[in-house]
């Protein structure tokens, strides 16, 4: 089949359908790299397990830009039904919310919000992340966590991405011993 002038709009062998994703299959990850103009975009399944796959969640942080958190449940029966508990804070003193439905999430700039952490889930469902920058930006604020959380988390995975001029490096964690930029 010849290739069409317009086929790099079409997203569909992500390299990052071979990565072993904690939560579930990745379905795409995107920005500007990716395609030019294009925001920050991760889409990807969660499937089901009836305990927190990750201890603590990914942790208290803010971005640069907005960001939308959307959760979507996939009952043809009952589409508002998440089929899942996800446990999501937001504000410095880390008020608990719990999402039990599809739902919308919007962060504004600088806000801080998580551990974002989906507890069970009974039933697939899909989760987009959109940053509205063409990069993905993140400072991590470790020093609301409890010492038993910060304690718990890997923090060579957890680290400042790419955020604007201005923000001052976080506060390491005692272990640390991540010294790059950025997950991708």
């Amino acid at each position: 089949m010849a290739e069409g002038k317009y086929d790099k709009y079409f997203l569909r062998d992500s390299p990052w359908k071979e990565f072993k994703f904690i939560m579930g299959p990745i379905i795409q990850r995107m920005d500007s790299k990716t395609i030019e103009g294009s925001n920050f975009y991760f889409i990807h399944w969660v499937l089901p397990h009836s305990g927190p796959r990750m201890k603590v969640g990914h942790p208290s942080h803010i971005h640069s830009e907005a960001e939308l958190l959307i959760h979507i449940g996939t009952n043809p029966d009952d589409p508002d039904d998440l089929g899942a508990e996800v446990e999501l804070y937001m504000g410095p003193e880390l008020e608990r919310h719990v999402i039990t439905q599809t739902t919308v999430v919007f962060i504004p700039p600088n806000f801080i919000h998580a551990p974002w952490n989906p507890l069970k889930t009974v039933r697939p469902w899909i989760f987009i992340e959109i940053n509205q920058g063409l990069r993905h930006t993140e400072k991590f604020y470790p020093q609301l966590l409890t010492k038993e959380h910060r304690a718990q988390l890997d923090w060579n995975f957890w680290h400042d991405d790419a955020m604007s001029e201005g923000y001052t490096n976080m506060i390491k964690p005692e272990g640390w011993k991540f010294d790059g930029r950025g997950h991708g």
